[in-house]
């Protein structure tokens, strides 16, 4: 009898369409982590508020770009006693960040120096690169490039710039590390 009950409880829930179980629920603002690794159904303030599987990105990418701008109005020119932000070498627009690869990001510096041939164009490339090395700890892959058309070698600096090897034996020379180092000491 038992046995007999339950086939018919087994045959009648199979003419039932099944319930579509769901792992993953996107809405429109967030994307919610799926249900496998989540506490137990009975908690219930869990289902209740989404949860946030990554931060705000747009908001870190902001949070960058001004931190390393507000760095760069601080890093002195070589040859004159004014900073880049005073020679507009430097710009709010010369800094751009993007987000990329899990925690990292790309960040890309767009300088202008103050005259088509300027002597010190690599030289004020390796100074800014310096100060965010120095003071920047996020995860960052590090482009600096002069603005286009703005200097007649403009090819050839922007590979010395973004070549470590040539950087690291530039930093070598206690000359111009010492240099580099004047120019992005902080102000007492």
């Amino acid at each position: 009898m038992f046995l007999t009950s339950f086939l018919k409880k087994i045959s009648s829930s199979e003419n039932k369409p099944q319930p579509k179980k769901v792992d993953n629920v996107i809405s429109e603002d967030d994307v919610l982590i799926s249900s496998v690794n989540l506490p137990s159904w009975k908690d219930g303030t869990v289902w209740s508020t989404p949860l946030r599987s990554q931060p705000d990105v747009n908001s870190e990418c902001q949070e960058i770009k001004e931190t390393i701008t507000d760095l760069l109005r601080m890093v002195k020119d070589p040859e004159k006693p004014n900073t880049l932000a005073d020679l507009q070498v430097i710009t709010d627009e010369s800094v751009q960040v993007q987000h990329f690869e899990g925690d990292g990001y790309l960040v890309r510096i767009d300088f202008n120096p103050t005259v088509p041939h300027c002597s010190l164009a690599s030289l004020i490339g390796l100074c800014i690169r310096g100060k965010i090395q120095k003071n920047v700890l996020e995860r960052i892959k590090l482009d600096i490039v002069i603005a286009e058309g703005k200097h007649s070698t403009e090819e050839e600096i922007n590979k010395q710039i973004n070549d470590k090897e040539r950087v690291a034996a530039a930093l070598e020379n206690p000359n111009l590390k010492e240099l580099v180092d004047s120019c992005i000491a902080e102000e007492e």
